[in-house]
């Protein structure tokens, strides 16, 4: 089963953290190159802000060594950086299983997407299955902060939902905005029922269908494995 994940790692350490930091209006796309030994290759994508504001982040940043301007258009501008330290150097201080870290690097996925953040990256990925997804949200939830934002078996990345019928979403809509959910609960089973139409069993049979999906789509795919 074939997973698309986007998702947020909330750790200041990270490389660039700092340059998005200092310039909050830019927005900042990493590639890496893992060609180049203990330091791979920066690919930087910057969009928005000044040229002096990012020229001087990136100046200033303690994890950039040299870095050169290889392209621009317009708002747009890329540039090569090499990074100053290795990444056993800039996040052996934050994480612990740096050996971890290392392994994610085989693991069957393919990162996509990097969108670096002023506390993080924000990330899009490809995950072989649900076992290649949990090692990696399950190693970021034990070393960092971590948020799933997506998730979808499908081609495309769509917002946790989606995989709802249109009953199932109408049911969950209807009993929200009617306070079903509420503490205390202001609308009852039966009340929802009423305003869908339908019987509180035939309800009650689409509000779990609904839940149980959202859950496969979030909150379930997120969960370490269980022990045998």
């Amino acid at each position: 089963m074939r997973l698309v994940a986007e998702f947020e790692i909330y750790c200041d350490a990270l490389p660039l953290v700092e340059v998005a930091a200092t310039v909050p209006e830019a927005t900042l796309i990493l590639e890496l190159q893992f060609n180049h030994g203990e330091r791979p290759l920066f690919l930087v994508t910057i969009t928005n802000g000044s040229d002096q504001a990012v020229t001087n982040a990136l100046s200033d940043a303690y994890d950039v060594g040299e870095w050169t301007l290889v392209g621009e258009a317009g708002d747009t501008r890329r540039y090569q950086v090499m990074p100053a330290l290795s990444f056993e150097e800039q996040l052996g201080g934050h994480i612990d299983d740096l050996a971890g870290l290392e392994a994610l690097a085989t693991a069957d996925a393919i990162i996509e997407r990097i969108e670096v953040l002023p506390d993080g990256w924000r990330q899009t990925g490809w995950f072989a299955d649900r076992e290649a997804f949990n090692k990696f949200s399950t190693f970021w939830q034990q070393n960092a902060d971590f948020r799933l934002f997506r998730l979808t078996r499908n081609r495309e990345s769509k917002p946790p939902g989606d995989g709802l019928t249109n009953h199932q979403q109408e049911a969950l809509r209807t009993a929200y905005e009617m306070g079903h959910f509420d503490i205390p609960r202001r609308a009852s089973l039966e009340d929802v029922a009423t305003e869908l139409d339908i019987s509180a069993s035939s309800l009650s049979e689409r509000l779990r269908r609904a839940e149980t999906q959202l859950i496969e789509e979030t909150v379930a795919t997120t969960w370490p494995p269980l022990p045998d």
